[in-house]
């Protein structure tokens, strides 16, 4: 896709398929937690619930020291995935019903493996969410490619100059977004997540994107107003401090409820008014206010 060689300056394959012998296999990748880490931090704690994302706000200029890997391991995660197998997830994901054309490239542009822990690898493009640690997941392929289409379905035609995202968790739906989006907004509550997502965007430079380290509860009113709102968590209802954040005529997509959640659709018609409309069931983490 054209759009790929605009936004990302190194080819995403080129950072996805690398073979032992080529400068990848030189380089050291990191990540905050290995997955004997997560394992044992998980094993002190509740079971994880496999829903999607996490919430959050206010800049934050560092990034976290990553443990460098051997490049053996950093060959293996690479390898274990073709494109291939990232455009199967991408066609199962359009026979579920997304029909959105730069949506469904976008999905296929970003390697999703990148954002998981390279023991999780093999499974990335399965048609689930899978955890990245601190009872938080990466959302399944479907419910990013769904959410991103909703907001997409405009009165501009598809166009989105700014969005928020509320929740970055490891980063991969901020990746997608900034294919769809000219200026991404994202908020992160748990600071190790929003550090993992620095280290893990940073390798793609991705020039489009902003984290913030925050409560996203609150939204970021000091760039608004956004033409789209996403949020990877489940609140009882949609906080007003973003709805506020809305343009006129933007639209804000965020799962709602708690036992029995459902993807709801709220566009701004006007500084005072708003619609609601229910879409259909799914399955999130709870969105929680305050940093950790």
């Amino acid at each position: 896709m054209t759009e790929k060689a605009k936004r990302f300056p190194l080819t995403l394959s080129s950072l996805a398929d690398k073979k032992p012998g080529t400068d990848q296999s030189k380089r050291s990748v990191a990540t905050p937690q290995t997955a004997t880490k997560n394992a044992a931090w998980e094993n002190s704690r509740p079971p994880p619930r496999t829903a999607a994302g996490a919430p959050p706000l206010a800049p934050s200029s560092k990034a976290m020291a990553r443990p460098a890997q051997s490049a053996s391991h950093v060959d293996r995660s690479g390898s274990m995935v073709s494109d291939g197998v990232r455009k199967a997830m991408v066609d199962r994901v359009a026979r579920q019903g997304v029909s959105d054309a730069k949506v469904l490239a976008a999905m296929e542009a970003v390697p999703r493996h990148m954002f998981m822990e390279p023991g999780m690898s093999s499974q990335a493009y399965i048609d689930a969410s899978l955890p990245i640690g601190h009872h938080q997941t990466i959302s399944q392929p479907y419910i990013v490619a769904r959410m991103i289409e909703i907001m997409r379905d405009n009165q501009q035609g598809g166009v989105l100059n700014r969005v928020l995202e509320i929740g970055t968790g490891c980063g991969y739906q901020a990746a997608v977004l900034s294919l769809v989006a000219k200026e991404v907004y994202s908020i992160e509550r748990i600071k190790p997540l929003h550090e993992l997502a620095r280290s893990n965007l940073r390798p793609l430079r991705i020039g489009n994107i902003r984290l913030h380290y925050g409560d996203g509860m609150l939204g970021l009113p000091q760039v608004a107003p956004f033409d789209g709102i996403i949020l990877a968590a489940a609140g009882l209802e949609v906080p007003q401090a973003l709805l506020d954040q809305m343009t006129i005529g933007g639209r804000l997509v965020a799962p709602v409820g708690a036992r029995h959640q459902v993807l709801q659709l709220i566009q701004r018609t006007s500084k005072f008014d708003w619609t609601s409309t229910t879409l259909e069931d799914c399955h999130f983490v709870p969105l929680r206010a305050g940093t950790v």
